[in-house]
């Protein structure tokens, strides 16, 4: 079989990868992608846009029971989650064949298979056995969920994110050991359809690596839909029998057992490195993660790694921005580095959504003393949220002690994840708050809150 050849061949064909194959070929490279599944990834085939269409269904549905309040009356609820899984998958499924579109459109030659390297300038696709070589490799493999002993998914008792996504009926009670993003989202999902939910989370608050006060907003919100939230709570065993599991739980030194259809385990993930053949060409690999620099360089000359397999911040958007630099790079383009991932915008789509960029207040207080300023505003005193009945949440901003510079920003409340650019900008373009305060937001408008949180910085709110 004759070898194919190329300037850059990427290895995975989710977010990182299929961009920085577009990027790479519109700078002028040949290139070929290999994906072993689907384009798109785990993002868009099982996880963060699925996700985002069941989450859509669980909002309205939550609309259609609290139509009263708008003067609207329904007479009794009833829903189809089949449907919403049909749903779900017309999305992804519209999206997947919009990366094959585009995969097309740039000339990307795009094998179906598995790559494992030869040696540092090729590799093979199995099971067709071809051999493309390059003169530069992009690493996207992404990662998959981490198990711990006595966790492992059956797929049936005990289940993952993907077997979550790809169920057409719902459990009648579901226990989700993890309440980071994946177990926040899967109780907002199914706390609206009345399944009866505990979330349990080993750390001592819901959303471990967020801002204190958006745990506590949270966690309220959830216990409101009905979740039942327990927080230093580990569980110790699972008992797998024909009709239910039965979860055995050390909080605080006391024993509990929870009864549950399902168990979800949403528990963190490790990078997909094994089986790739890294280990032949001498690429460095550390706890499953291949550590990269800022151009997203692994330590063997040509090797790059992106997204995340890297393990450097696990989200879609930090994956679509590495495929970039490292086609940019490649190509001797001029690129903008990453630098600290702290300040890289994240969000959980939850009831309430959550947003946020750099750090928390404590880390912030840890790191730069009890002198910082923080401004804080609720979407209670918000026109626009309180027209839209979503009053729950707030908008935080930590600035630097002396300079103003913006060091977090937190935002719970209706659409986070839209409002967290504006404060991405301004940190990116070293704008203060008193910058933001006067620039002139719209009347009424979500928008606003954030400028009020600015105006707080100053201890100079309006409508507070």
């Amino acid at each position: 079989m004759a070898e194919k050849n190329f300037d850059v061949v990427v290895i995975g064909g989710g977010p990182g990868g299929y961009l920085a194959a577009i990027r790479a070929s519109q700078l002028g490279m040949h290139t070929a992608l290999v994906e072993k599944e689907s384009l798109g990834g785990v993002c868009l085939n099982w996880g963060c846009i699925p996700t985002k269409a069941l989450l859509r269904n669980a909002e309205v549905l939550r609309l259609v029971k609290n139509a009263k309040d708008y003067g609207i009356t329904t007479g009794d609820v009833s829903w189809n989650y089949e449907a919403a899984y049909k749903r779900s998958r017309q999305v992804s499924n519209r999206l997947v064949k919009g990366v094959g579109f585009l995969m097309r459109k740039n000339q990307i030659t795009v094998f179906d298979g598995e790559a494992s390297f030869v040696d540092g300038n090729r590799v093979q696709v199995a099971p067709s056995g071809e051999i493309l070589s390059a003169k530069n490799f992009i690493v996207a493999t992404g990662a998959r969920p981490r198990m711990l002993p006595g966790l492992e998914l059956d797929h049936d008792r005990v289940i993952g994110s993907r077997d979550a996504l790809g169920a057409k009926s719902l459990p009648k009670e579901v226990v989700i050991v993890g309440a980071g993003a994946i177990g926040v989202e899967f109780a907002t999902i199914y706390a609206a359809y009345d399944v009866k939910v505990t979330l349990l989370e080993m750390m001592p608050q819901v959303l471990p690596l967020e801002d204190a006060d958006s745990a506590r907003e949270v966690a309220k919100s959830l216990k409101k839909q009905g979740v039942d939230v327990r927080v230093n709570a580990k569980v110790t065993k699972i008992e797998r029998l024909p009709e239910k599991a039965v979860i055995t739980v050390d909080q605080g030194g006391q024993t509990a057992t929870i009864e549950a259809e399902k168990v979800l385990v949403a528990i963190g993930v490790q990078g997909n490195t094994d089986g790739i053949g890294l280990e032949k060409i001498g690429v460095r690999v550390e706890r499953s993660f291949i550590p990269v620099d800022d151009q997203m360089k692994t330590n063997a000359p040509h090797i790059y790694a992106i997204g995340d397999v890297t393990g450097k911040l696990l989200l879609a958007h930090v994956a679509y921005a590495h495929g970039r630099i490292a086609a940019e790079v490649i190509a001797g383009a001029e690129t903008v580095t990453i630098g600290d991932h702290r300040f890289v915008p994240r969000a959980v789509y939850s009831y309430p959504q959550v947003a946020s960029l750099g750090l928390t207040e404590k880390q912030a207080r840890e790191e730069y003393g009890d002198g910082i300023k923080v401004g804080t505003f609720p979407f209670q005193a918000n026109g626009k949220a309180l027209a839209l009945n979503e009053r729950e949440g707030f908008v935080k901003i930590i600035a630097h002690p002396k300079s103003g510079e913006i060091l977090g920003a937190h935002i719970v409340g209706p659409e986070a994840a839209d409002l967290i650019p504006e404060l991405t900008l301004a940190r990116t373009w070293e704008l203060t708050p008193e910058e933001i305060a006067r620039t002139i937001h719209v009347h009424p408008s979500l928008p606003e809150a954030v400028m009020e949180a600015a105006e707080g910085v100053f201890g100079k709110p309006i409508h507070i």
